[in-house]
């Protein structure tokens, strides 16, 4: 008895180490291609046409302080001339049709917050090429701001729906609860200070979306395709071996912009002033091994 059962117990052990190189080779380190979200105050401040834009007379301006962002699509475009949606779509958001039109799908989004991964996917689902530029729709925006009331200083969080429609049940914002239950277009917000909550339609034409390519490569009217060049280009050529970080950074540079009627450089809603920008000045990706 005692000899069969050390036969049994070293087959057991020949079996389990057997599995166990098995296991090993079925799981080879697959390399992942990393992308990451900053947002930068300092970044160059662009129009809508990717040029250099100042502050227009008249109106004054603040660089929010982002907490997290969503995206609802990106892609890497070989050259200047490459149509929207005709380079290497990576990331493709949920959508949905159960408020009407279709429409971002806000319940499923994805978020990240300032030097945090938004996405991460196998390099071998990345077809090999250059790619020179990368367009990143985006579709959502949460962010602290400074505003005047009555002569006292407060902080509030602005919560911007910035994608070309969002389809919203009902959302926390600073522990309110938003209620919507619909189709909200491009520059649907919400505003959070001190306990109260409110919500807005800011007026077409008040997201600025950078594209560069605006010539070339045109993007749809109330989308919010942003588009950044590499600065050496990116390319993959299949023969990568570890992950590859893409940084996606974003100019917050006095993106929240609004008319003074107070022509002191604070935002006093309720003195009158009128928001006129809430969307991003510009795109630079990043790329690191």
């Amino acid at each position: 008895m005692k000899h069969l059962f050390k036969i049994c117990f070293l087959t057991f052990l020949i079996v389990m180490s057997c599995s166990e190189d098995n296991d090993d080779t079925q799981q080879p380190n697959t390399p992942n291609l990393v992308i990451k979200l900053q947002f930068d105050p300092s970044q160059e401040r662009l129009n809508n046409i990717g040029e250099p834009a100042t502050i227009p007379d008249g109106n004054a301006a603040q660089s929010p302080t982002i907490s997290r962002m969503s995206a609802n699509y990106i892609e890497l475009a070989p050259g200047a001339f490459t149509p929207l949606g005709e380079g290497e779509i990576i990331f493709n958001g949920s959508e949905t049709t159960a408020g009407g039109d279709r429409a971002i799908n806000f319940q499923n989004a994805r978020f990240a917050g300032n030097n945090e991964v938004f996405l991460t996917l196998p390099l071998n689902q990345v077809s090999v090429g250059t790619y020179e530029w990368v367009r990143v729709s985006l579709a959502y925006q949460e962010g602290d701001i400074d505003f005047l009331l009555d002569g006292v200083d407060y902080t509030g969080t602005l919560a911007s729906f910035v994608g070309y429609n969002t389809y919203i049940t009902t959302f926390d914002l600073n522990g309110q609860s938003i209620d919507v239950n619909g189709n909200r277009l491009q520059g649907f917000w919400a505003f959070e200070a001190e306990g109260f909550a409110t919500q807005g339609q800011a007026p077409a034409g008040a997201t600025t979306v950078p594209n560069p390519l605006f010539d070339s490569s045109p993007i749809p009217q109330g989308s919010c395709v942003v588009t950044g060049a590499f600065e050496n280009g990116f390319t993959i050529t299949g023969e990568e071996t570890q992950d590859v970080e893409v940084v996606l950074s974003f100019s917050i540079n006095n993106s929240f912009e609004w008319t003074e009627v107070n022509a002191d450089g604070k935002y006093e809603p309720s003195a009158g002033e009128q928001v006129v920008d809430m969307g991003l000045r510009g795109l630079i990706p990043m790329v690191s091994e």
